[in-house]
């Protein structure tokens, strides 16, 4: 039964971990009301006013949740409740072993789900400062691109230099552009994903002289220029630009996003490609697919002049052009305690990117922390933080103090954050030790901690 006495919680943001700390707080009987600025204040990475919008890539990375972090923690979300892998598992396109989905789809799903749910209210509008005393449980979840007045609030505030890097988007192209007769569908090693079949990705094979002509073009290409305040941001090494990781040398893209290894060529099944380019389908339709790992900050003339060149995509007809947004981030091993609350002004917490974990899955865990921490609160409870041996507590570990505040930068989710397994087991064993570990600690959690069962 609700308690219809309850004072609303105030979530900032409606993004990913927006999203999902709103529903984690309504699904425990907890009114919300969720704040978005959208589309009464536009992003520059923004192009529609739905709730969660995938901004940048269309996937949530590896759905394996034996042997990989990510995976992990996509299956103990699951496990929670969680509405945004609840909506990305209904909206899944084939990705190889990885989870990506529709992107209108998707955020069309958690959309509906929040506007409709009778807890929530959905205002429109933006939160230009910190937010009034009036508002005593508060959740703050507006992501890399935190509009500058609540930026330069909460760095007033809290007395510390904003923290930023740089991350880009990778371009999409129209399926009927791309010529078959040159590449092909295949997954690496034919590891087929879910809803996938082995044959997931759309390859473009090189030979060494395209390839070196390739890395030539980028070299030389236009870029976009920086403002002053700009040059000294650094980029997030696991999103660089390719025109930044081909400057690092002339095979640095082939050991990376465009290795050639676990594929085979059938127009020329003889020869190993030199160096591979993968498209990934980015909507249900399977009629635009995005550039693996080709997020870029050169101008647009100069994209589709040189992503033409990659064989295959001569002809290619661009649904989206690659581009480039700062993101901010705070100090967070500095400024936030073990339940996300501002050791300044408990009241408010922090959940998602803003906080400096990295990534989409990643995101939406903390809001889904976030969520679960406001609604434990707000019912008389203290909140119950996941076992540190889970990927949920390995995540929130790092961010709230296992991390050096000296040098915090953004961190994806990964057993380096998980205390050790038994150092005998080894390869593949021991990530199968981290996952089933973490899976049976989980059981425990969501088995004792108050307020937690979806």
């Amino acid at each position: 039964m609700v308690d219809t006495s309850l004072s609303p919680v105030h979530v900032i943001g409606g993004g990913l971990a927006g999203s999902e700390a709103a529903w984690q707080l309504a699904q425990r009987g907890v009114p919300v009301v969720l704040h978005e600025m959208r589309p009464v204040r536009p992003t520059e990475a923004h192009s529609t006013d739905q709730l969660a919008e995938l901004v940048c890539s269309n996937s949530f990375r590896s759905d394996d949740a034996e042997y990989n972090a990510v995976g992990l923690l996509h299956e103990e979300m699951r496990r929670c409740g969680s509405l945004i892998l609840r909506c990305a598992d209904a909206h899944k396109v084939p990705a190889g072993g990885a989870l990506a989905m529709d992107r209108d789809g998707f955020a069309g799903a958690v959309t509906e789900a929040i506007t409709g749910h009778p807890l929530i209210t959905v205002e429109r509008g933006e939160v230009a400062g910190l937010p009034p005393e009036a508002w005593d449980s508060v959740v703050i979840a507006t992501g890399p691109l935190t509009s500058p007045p609540l930026a330069e609030a909460i760095r007033s505030f809290t007395g510390e230099e904003s923290l930023a890097f740089f991350d880009a988007i990778a371009p999409i192209v129209y399926l009927e552009s791309v010529d078959l007769s040159k590449a092909w569908f295949q997954s690496r090693y034919d590891k087929p994903g879910p809803g996938g079949t082995g044959k997931d990705y759309i390859n473009c094979a090189f030979e060494k002289d395209e390839y070196r002509a390739f890395i030539d073009a980028l070299l030389t290409a236009e870029k976009v220029d920086f403002k002053e305040w700009e040059k000294s941001t650094p980029y997030f090494e696991g999103c660089l630009p390719i025109e930044v990781m081909a400057e690092r040398g002339v095979d640095t893209l082939r050991y990376g996003p465009m290795k050639p290894v676990g594929l085979t060529n059938p127009h020329k099944p003889e020869r190993r490609p030199y160096a591979v380019v993968q498209l990934r389908q980015d909507n249900a339709l399977g009629t635009l697919y995005n550039l693996v790992g080709f997020q870029t900050k050169l101008r647009h003339a100069e994209q589709a002049r040189i992503f033409r060149m990659i064989p295959g995509l001569e002809n290619a007809e661009f649904a989206r052009l690659g581009g480039l947004h700062r993101n901010t981030f705070l100090n967070s091993p500095r400024l936030l305690d073990g339940a996300l609350r501002l050791k300044a002004q408990p009241r408010i917490r922090f959940a998602g990117q803003v906080t400096g974990c990295e990534g989409y899955v990643e995101s939406a865990a903390v809001g889904l922390l976030a969520g679960r921490f406001a609604a434990a609160e707000r019912l008389g409870g203290e909140p119950s933080t996941p076992p540190v041996t889970t990927a949920l507590g390995a995540i929130l570990g790092h961010i709230t103090g296992g991390a050096n505040a000296d040098t915090y930068q953004p961190m994806n989710v990964n057993f380096g954050l998980f205390p050790p397994v038994d150092e005998r087991i080894r390869g593949r064993d021991r990530k199968l030790a981290y996952t089933r570990r973490a899976l049976e600690d989980l059981g425990g959690w969501l088995a004792t901690a108050p307020g937690v069962t979806a």
